[in-house]
């Protein structure tokens, strides 16, 4: 019976949010918990709040996933460290309120959001085929439904919006997620996408300065805080009848149909494929 106790589970975006409450929640339930960050500062304080939540100290890895060379170090660094990997938690997320180029000269949001998640699930899959049956659960969010690629303008040269920029990253995860349980289906590894819900977190910190104020009020109006958001990721986790809805895409606790976009196998598949292009894969 599949249980998390005992289990290598990795968790991206783990210094505050959703992020930092699964991976405490999952290392109280006995996992052997890695939280990977951007800031070495707030990386000890999540990793002393985790020990003292759950007597448990999480290993903790810097990354900066607006930097492809950074999250193949980060790869590199969990193969050299880990003999296998259970559970593969893609969390880290932003926003960004005006157009902005990483320094691979990708828009910063699709590269944070999505680049990096695709690529450090590349650099890990012989760890996680190593801990078969293993999972890779990718947070979505119900914005995908808003969302569009355009192969054409992937860097939104031509009129960046920053919920639209946001709304195709999410698009973007769901049809990675789904992706990689295709490929993946003879591997024992299994792929899913999770929207949490509207979650109270810092993610909004990059919008506008003049939306900042509405976003607070919104927030405090229709949010849900962020141990209920993190509630459906860490049922995910241990859900011992995960590989029968390999590729699903679960609104909170509840495997639903995606966008139509979102279910679109050749609109996935050439994703995939440009996003191995885009990362050197």
């Amino acid at each position: 019976m599949w249980t998390l106790a005992g289990k290598q589970v990795v968790v991206t975006g783990a210094t505050s949010g959703i992020g930092l409450e699964t991976a405490a929640v999952i290392a109280a339930q006995g996992a052997d918990v890695a939280i990977v960050g951007r800031d070495a500062g707030r990386l000890e304080a999540a990793a002393a709040t985790i020990a003292a939540r759950t007597g448990r100290a999480p290993a903790t890895y810097r990354a900066d996933f607006a930097s492809l060379a950074s999250v193949e170090a980060l790869g590199a660094s969990l193969m050299r460290d880990l003999p296998a990997l259970h559970v593969l938690i893609n969390n880290a997320g932003a926003v960004f309120a005006a157009r902005t180029r990483t320094a691979d000269g990708h828009e910063a949001t699709f590269a944070v959001n999505h680049l990096a998640a695709f690529l450090l699930t590349e650099r890990v899959r012989p760890l996680l085929e190593a801990g078969a049956p293993a999972r890779v659960i990718t947070v979505a969010s119900g914005r995908h439904f808003k969302g569009a690629i355009d192969f054409d303008d992937l860097g939104m040269e031509r009129g960046y919006q920053v919920l639209r920029a946001y709304a195709r990253s999410k698009l973007a995860n769901v049809l990675f997620a789904s992706e990689l349980a295709r490929r993946s289906a003879d591997t024992g590894v299994t792929s899913v996408s999770v929207h949490p819900g509207r979650v109270a977190t810092n993610i909004w910190s990059g919008a506008p300065r003049w939306a900042r104020p509405l976003i607070r009020y919104w927030l405090s109006r229709t949010f849900i805080p962020v141990e209920q958001g993190a509630a459906p990721i860490v049922a995910l986790a241990g859900r011992p009848d995960l590989p029968a809805v390999n590729g699903g895409y679960f609104d909170r606790f509840e495997a639903v149909p995606a966008s139509p976009a979102a279910r679109d196998a050749a609109l996935a598949a050439r994703l995939w494929d440009e996003s191995a292009r885009l990362t050197a894969v």
